[in-house]
Formats: C-alpha cells, structure tokens, sequence
C-alpha cells in the first residue's frame, strides 16, 4: 500500500478488538447482592452497564491520555464521552469506541469491543507513536469498498485459479459471503460483497494489520477478476 489508502476502491477502514471475562470479576459486582446473569437482553445489559462504570472509564481516560500525550493533541484535537455500557473517544484524525456486552450465548461473560474508525490517513497509523498506543489492541480489520463485488464472482474467481498462488476459498450455500485463505497471510479473508474483512489470530497494531492486507492485495493480482476489486 502506498502512503495515503486508496480511496478511490476504499469508502472506510475500521480496526476491531476484544475482550471480555466473567461477569462476576467486574468491579461493580457484589457477591452478596447481586446474580449472574442468565439471559441477554434490555435489563441485563443496564445492569452490565453498572457493573462495567469503574473498569470502562478506567480504560477509556487511559486511551485519552496516552492518545493526548503519544500524538500531541491539544484540548480542541481530542475529547471523550463515557455512558457506561460504552464510551466514545473522538480525536482529530480517527474515532475509538469501547463497548461493554453480554454474550447472547454465555450470559454469565461479557465482552468488550473495541473499534477505531475514520482513520484515512496511512502514514499515521504507521507511525510510532500510533503504533505503540494501540501495540496488540486490534485482531480484525475491514475495509468497505465504494464498488462492492458480488460473493458469487469472488468464488468462481478464486475457484477458477485451481489453488494457484495459494488462494483457496470456502463459502455457505446461500453465498452470503465467502473467506478467502491466502498462503502468505496469517488470517482469514472474509468478503461480504460490500467489504473485505481480515481476522487474525492475534492482536497487533493498526500498521501490522494494514501489511497484512498489502499482501492480500497482492496476492488479488494474479485475477483479472480479484485484481479489479481492489485495484
């Protein structure tokens, strides 16, 4: 990728963290008067919202000084917003958001995701200070794409190369989206038609995340077809 991200293929990136732990390890919870959760919904994830107060503000006051300091914002670059379950740090050049959930399917844990968007400029998030306040905070990073692709081309595109250059593809039968392995790359490639998502095994930095998809990209060019798509 060039300096500046292509924005002429590109409409949004966004970069994805997680967490999370079991809902009686929270701050707020009080053995002797409160109860697990055993279900997901409105109530218990207000309640979520009381537990979670100390350890989310917490966390969000340390990501805005280390933004503040690490970036040298002044008072006008940067400003944060805590409403428990979630909280909202804008800066000058990219908006963080942490959110607090219950997992629908284990009520008993929470999680916590954490999401940097609006970011268009390349050369910040491979910066040094950038890097090391988000060092091992992001797993997953998406890339809307102002064109969009139908999942079925993607399919027969990749299904066509027979396993040449290492691209291999699986994919549901409604052909909701499909994910793409590339020999090269440590993560699962997921399209959707309207973005290209990948999935790492381990978190990393925004910079080490955004290689990750030059080689995807590179490995796209030997496609007419997937070349085209992020051309």
């Amino acid at each position: 990728m060039g300096p500046e991200l292509p924005s002429h293929i590109i409409a949004g990136i966004s970069f994805v963290g997680r967490g999370g732990g079991q809902v009686r390890s929270l701050g707020g919870f009080r053995k002797a008067h409160h109860t697990v959760p055993d279900a997901a919904n409105p109530t218990t994830q207000a309640f979520l919202g009381k537990l979670c107060q100390g350890e989310l503000a917490a966390e969000a006051e340390r990501l805005f000084q280390d933004v503040r300091c690490g970036l040298n914002y002044r008072r006008k670059d940067i400003s944060l917003s805590v409403t428990s379950p979630s909280a909202t740090l804008t800066a000058r050049d990219f908006t963080v958001e942490i959110l607090y959930a219950l997992e629908p399917a284990e009520p008993s844990r929470y999680a916590v995701t954490t999401t940097l968007h609006g970011l268009h400029s390349a050369v910040l998030a491979r910066s040094e200070p950038f890097a090391r306040i988000f060092a091992g905070r992001f797993s997953e990073i998406a890339f809307g794409l102002k064109r969009g692709a139908r999942v079925e081309d993607v399919i027969d595109a990749i299904e066509g190369l027979d396993g040449e250059a290492g691209l291999t593809v699986d994919y549901p039968s409604d052909y909701r989206d499909c994910t793409v392995a590339v020999a090269t790359v440590d993560a699962q490639v997921r399209c959707t038609g309207g973005a290209i998502e990948l999935v790492f095994p381990r978190a990393g930095a925004p910079a080490e995340l955004m290689e990750a998809f030059a080689e995807v990209r590179g490995a796209f060019q030997i496609s007419k077809a997937l070349a085209a798509l992020l051309a």
